[in-house]
């Protein structure tokens, strides 16, 4: 029996211990929970379940493999290294998983337009793709920063059919573009639905997108199990809203003797004001309609943030993430974009495999660590997402 008690979470009101919640208009509330009970019926429908199971299998290409990364894990010495494949799944990255949940629900609902923001585009082009397949238009916000960064995947989301709005406001990346995809979703958000990238946002899209999310962790955890005869001592995964982190910590929070880690970016360094490392820094706040820990300004606004990682610059994170925190049951450490562009070169020269700059953060996490462990010691790593999207800009970066 774990000593943590894990339900429910979140309770009817939709927080998880003191976060979450519903800070949005009354007028708003009541569309968020039209769509808080479209959900609970539609997931109780044997139909809409197989469905879904069909889609990951057929579409996806679920479950994704587990790798042992035996040149890095020998290299390294101490405990040996497993990769959690997503970056394998139809678009290359986890996203897949509740982006096909979230477009099958605006079906369910009858809903006119999907809006949704984007960081990294991983997103963008899981949603785009995920609304090409079940029919309905789909309207993707994007920093120009990142647009700029992020070019292939702003192809993809082009090819696939979307409507990209470009935001320059402010520090033109993830958080601005949440706004400007909110501010489009509240003309109509009757007919709207506001597919939210992350498990964050108001009650229920952090519960909603961690259901979703949650077979990466179901999976992983029977896999290990099979393949070692026994859980991993370790179990990471990069933070920024946290969703890919919730997806494989959920299956293992009652294993108490899994350590799960999750890694935030440090960005230039946590001795700066370039970071993401709102666990980390941060403190109980409000954002986008949620309690959580913020990076906050003297005047209570939000930080303006920086990762080398597009989906990972957030001043704010998942209400669960922050729970987990003050529970003690999740340890979050940090990785510098340094330590992040190290991890992405060093996955991609001696095992092959170019990861996403998101996942490279937990990569590095684990490159620091596995020679502090022992070698009958495992490191599970969720590696969230591949690298394409990133190459072009860490070539230029690293002057390659």
């Amino acid at each position: 029996m774990s000593k943590f008690d894990f339900s429910p979470m979140p309770d009817a009101n939709g927080y998880f211990g003191e976060y979450g919640g519903q800070l949005i208009p009354p007028e708003l509330k009541t569309v968020m929970d039209e769509i808080n009970t479209a959900y609970e019926e539609i997931r109780q429908k044997p139909e809409f379940q197989q469905e879904l199971a069909d889609l990951f299998a057929d579409y996806v290409g679920r479950p994704s493999p587990i790798f042992y990364a035996r040149r890095l894990s020998e290299q390294l010495g101490g405990a040996r290294i497993f990769l959690k494949r997503e970056d394998l799944n139809h678009t290359g990255a986890h996203k897949i998983n509740h982006c096909l949940g979230e477009a099958l629900l605006a079906k369910y609902m009858g809903k006119t337009k999907v809006i949704a923001e984007t960081g990294a585009g991983q997103h963008g082009v899981a949603l785009a793709t995920a609304c090409a397949l079940v029919g309905i238009p789909c309207e993707i916000h994007m920093g120009q920063v990142d647009i700029e960064k992020e070019h292939p995947n702003v192809v993809k989301m082009k090819i696939l059919g979307c409507t990209l709005v470009p935001v320059t406001r402010g520090t033109a990346t993830l958080k601005d573009a949440v706004d400007s995809a909110f501010e489009e979703y509240l003309k109509d958000p009757k007919n709207f639905i506001y597919a939210i990238g992350s498990v964050v946002g108001p009650h229920p899209f952090p519960k909603m997108v961690r259901d979703f999310q949650s077979i990466i962790g179901t999976e992983a955890r029977q896999q290990f199990q099979q393949r070692e005869g026994k859980l991993p001592e370790y179990v990471t995964a990069c933070v920024g809203g946290g969703s890919n982190a919730i997806g494989m910590f959920t299956a293992f929070l009652d294993d108490e003797n899994v350590n799960l880690v999750g890694v935030e970016p440090a960005g230039y360094g946590l001795d700066t004001d370039k970071h993401s490392a709102t666990m980390s820094l941060g403190k109980p706040g409000e954002i986008h309609g949620m309690k959580c820990y913020v990076l906050e300004q003297e005047d209570g606004t939000p930080m303006p943030v920086h990762s080398i990682a597009s989906g990972l610059d957030y001043p704010g994170v998942g209400p669960q993430h922050s729970y987990l925190k003050d529970l003690g049951r999740v340890q979050y450490d940090t990785a510098t974009d340094d330590e992040c562009l190290n991890a992405f070169m060093t996955l991609s020269r001696v095992e092959g495999i170019i990861p996403a700059l998101e996942s490279s953060h937990a990569v590095a996490w684990a490159i620091r660590t596995a020679p502090t462990l022992d070698k009958d010691q495992c490191i599970l790593v969720n590696l969230s997402g591949r690298g394409d999207k990133d190459a072009d800009y860490v070539a230029q970066k690293l002057g390659l």
